[in-house]
This record gives structure tokens, sequence and C-alpha cells, in this order.
């Protein structure tokens, strides 16, 4: 894929840019390197205070930034608003937190034979982050906010399709006073990225994207012995039973699978319907995708913008006409919208069976599968057969069915009676091929931290040779 902004609304190529060439590669890793040896000495109280004005910087260039991500990658308006306002609040979340978070933390000095013992969490060095398009400003804060916090440096290698969104990050930490250097964008493409993984002063990386990308990056980094974190696909299933308030849950099941036009990993993608309330849910379900309003994504009433790429709908629709061909049923949606652009009509399928496509795949659009459960056990057992592990939902007034679901439910995340969301407050991941490590709260920032545990003896007049012979048989 060429380093190109291409409006997904038009399908015009507004800006092309060329990669950074290999000799400047090199020179930014040095200069990363260089800023982590100065960055890490920095306090707490200094990076909290670059974290804040960063985002002041985002919250002065909102309007702009929110109408770059529009143009780059089709996200409606409001929701690229949205996005900003979010890692504007990430932003001050480790700002506010940060400092307590890397406070040392005490352990019980007198179990251990010590006058003092505690662990440190220590910056690691230069982190490779590979972001992807979808959330193009959140997904690189997510990793950003938090590392930066903890004096770690950045090298962001993002999606070829938001370099304009990409270069602006590294605008905003330099506008906010952060020292040079401490975060970079590499605008390169995917075949560079190996040799930057693989380069000594990188230290670890953290990847969002797809499943073939995180194995090659997983592969890289264990080759180099390097600490990696992945968030990667999900197929978040979204079950419904007799107790739930039927019309909010079909409410939230048409954000939770048409937000960000569809493409977001842990939208809801398949949804379990229990056979006594499958038919009023489908209806209240099929009303609420056809009433939304498809169209320019800049406009104030649009709802559904176009796909990113126009592979994307192609692939969309590859997947609705598989299903339609075994079997399926398209209650509502089921094409393209004839205008230009890569806009697809939001989409209820029903009638789903495992033959489909669309039951085992990720389908990155507004698409939703939906199969009839007898019981919750049946609801969660054809969620775990999945492959994927990242977040889930269940609608349910019922305490034991929630408990159930809590335990049984193989996921990263479990949300009951509302949509699967990312907080700076809570841990962000996944289970089984949906990733591992976890980004946002204290659990994401040392995630590229080195716990390193500390231990201070007495003077040694007072220390016996019995403890000397018991610690030389450890």
């Amino acid at each position: 894929m060429a380093i190109a902004t291409v409006n997904p609304a038009t399908g015009e190529t507004l800006q092309t840019f060329e990669p950074l060439s290999d000799d400047a590669v090199e020179e930014r890793i040095a200069r990363a390197a260089a800023a982590f040896d100065r960055y890490r000495l920095t306090t707490p109280q200094q990076r909290a205070g670059w974290l804040r004005a960063a985002a002041d910087v985002l919250d002065a260039d909102a309007k702009s930034v929110a109408e770059l991500m529009t143009t780059e990658m089709g996200k409606t308006l409001a929701s690229a608003q949205a996005e900003v306002g979010k890692c504007a609040k990430a932003l001050r979340y480790y700002a506010e937190h940060g400092e307590q978070m890397l406070q040392p933390q005490p352990a019980d000095a007198q179990a251990v034979g010590a006058v003092e013992a505690y662990v440190v969490h220590q910056p690691l060095g230069v982190v490779l982050a590979v972001m992807p398009w979808n959330f193009p400003l959140w997904q690189a804060m997510r990793f950003a906010a938090p590392a930066l916090m903890a004096g770690n440096v950045g090298l962001l290698k993002h999606a070829s399709n938001v370099p304009q969104t990409a270069l602006y990050l590294e605008e905003l930490f330099r506008k906010a006073g952060f020292p040079d250097d401490v975060f970079q964008t590499l605008l390169i493409g995917s075949g560079q990225v190996e040799a930057v993984l693989r380069d000594d002063r990188v230290v670890a990386a953290t990847l969002t994207g797809s499943n073939a990308a995180g194995q090659a990056v997983a592969t890289v980094a264990g080759d180099a012995l390097k600490k990696t974190v992945l968030e990667l696909g999900g197929s978040d299933p979204f079950i419904v039973m007799p107790s739930a308030d039927l019309d909010r849950a079909a409410e939230v099941a048409v954000t939770a699978r048409c937000q960000n036009n569809g493409q977001s990993c842990i939208a809801a993608k398949r949804f379990f319907v229990h056979a006594d309330v499958a038919e009023e849910f489908t209806r209240l379900f099929a009303e609420k995708m056809a009433a939304l309003t498809v169209g320019d994504p800049m406009d104030e009433g649009t709802k559904v913008g176009p796909l990113a790429t126009e592979s994307g709908r192609e692939d969309v629709e590859r997947y609705v006409a598989d299903a339609v061909e075994k079997g399926a049923t398209v209650v509502t949606g089921g094409k393209r919208v004839d205008r230009p652009g890569w806009f697809y009509e939001p989409t209820l399928v029903t009638d789903v069976t495992p033959e489909m496509g669309i039951w085992s795949e990720e389908v990155f659009g507004p698409v939703a599968a939906l199969h009839t459960v007898a019981d919750l056990d049946e609801a969660i057992r054809l969620a775990n057969e999945h492959v994927y592990g990242l977040g889930s939902n269940l609608w349910s007034e019922d305490q034991g069915e929630r408990l159930r679901f809590i335990r049984d439910i193989q996921s990263g995340m479990a949300f009951v009676n509302g949509m699967t969301t990312s907080y700076p407050e809570l841990p962000f991941g996944g289970v089984k091929q949906s990733g591992y490590g976890r980004e946002l709260t204290e659990v994401g920032m040392y995630e590229f931290c080195n716990a390193k545990t500390v231990w201070i003896g007495p003077p040694s007049a007072q220390q016996g040779e019995g403890d000397t012979a018991a610690a030389a048989s450890e």
C-alpha cells in the first residue's frame, strides 16, 4: 500500500508521501536512543507536565485533527471529535495518576532479611509502536501516554493510509514541549519494520492490527528476545437473554456493530439471541439498523460513513454474498451504496451457520451476524469456539446468568448490559488469538517497564554466617 491520504468518501488521492530511506530510519533510531539516555532521567512531575500540555494542544487542535481523521479514513466527524476528546482525557489521566503509579512498591523487608525491600518500575528504552488506521489517534495514544509517562521513548510506524495523522502525533508531542526526539513518526512501509525491530537500540514493540501482522512482529521479536504487546483481531459475541431490556439492547447493538463504520476490533459482530426473544429482538435490531443515515462523514447528520478502503468494502461484500449463497437471510441492507466512495449499507444477516465465513472470520464493516440459541450455555459455548477472545457482551437482568457469563466467557473484557469500549481506568486487551498483554491503567504502563527488585541489607557487622550460608544455597 502506498503511503498516501486517499479520501474514502470520494476515492480521491489527496497527498502521497515517499517512505523514509534506510539511512533516514537509522538516523531517527539513533536520535531516539540518544533521547532516551536523557529522558529517562527526567522526573515523573516533569513528564506529567508535558502530558498536560499535550492535552491542551490537542484541545486547541481538536477541530482540524478531527477533520483530518475523517478525511483520511472516513469515520464520521462526530466520531472523530469524540476520539480527540478521548485522547486528551487519557493524557490527563496519566498526568494525574502516573506519578503515583511509578512510586516504589514496598515489600515485606523483614520477611526477606532486609532493612529495605521494594520494587521500582523503570522504563525499558526505545519502543516501536505499529498501529492501525481505524482509530488513528486513539490507538497510538493508548501506547504513547503511559509509555511516555513511564520514561520510555516512542517510534511510531502508523498505517500507510493515515500518514498525516501520524505526522500530527509527532508534532503534538513536540508542541507540548517534550524533549526532542522522544516521540518520532516513521513513514515507512511494512517491509521496513523488521529491520527497525531487530535494531539493538529498539528494546520492545507494541502492535495493534491483524493476526498476520501480529505473528510477523512476534516472530521477529521472539527471535531477538524482545518484549511485545499485541492487540489483534476480535469477533466479539453479543448475547441477549429473555430478561434483557430488548429495546435498549437493540439500540446498543446497532452502535456496537456500526461504530466507526463497523471497523473496530471490539465491535460486537456475532449476536447470539435466546429463542424466546429472537423474533422481537431481530425486528427491533433491523429497524434501528435501517434507520441509520449513510452518507458524507463530514455531515452532522451522518451516522455511518464509508469503509476506509476499497478492498475493505470488497471483503465485506464477499462475506455477505458467501453467507447468502449458503442459506443466510439478509434482513436489512446487504449491498453497496450507489454513490462515489466506499460505502456499504448497515446490514443484518440471520440464519447464520458455521459453514459461512461470516461465522468464523472477522468482518470489518457494518454487518451483524445473528444466531438463535436455546440458552446461555449454548451462547457461551458458541462464543468460545471462536479463535478470538477480545471483548464480550451479555444482556441479562438475571444475576446467576451474569456470574456464569463472567466466569465462563473466554475474553479479555466482559461487559454486562453495556457496550464494550476502552477507558484509561480499565485494562484493555484480549486472550487466545486476540493477542496478549494489556494497555491502559498502570497495567499497560508496566508492560514497558522493568519491575526491578531492590533489596538493601543491614550493615555487614549485623549479618551472621548463617545468613551468608543460606544465601549461598539459593
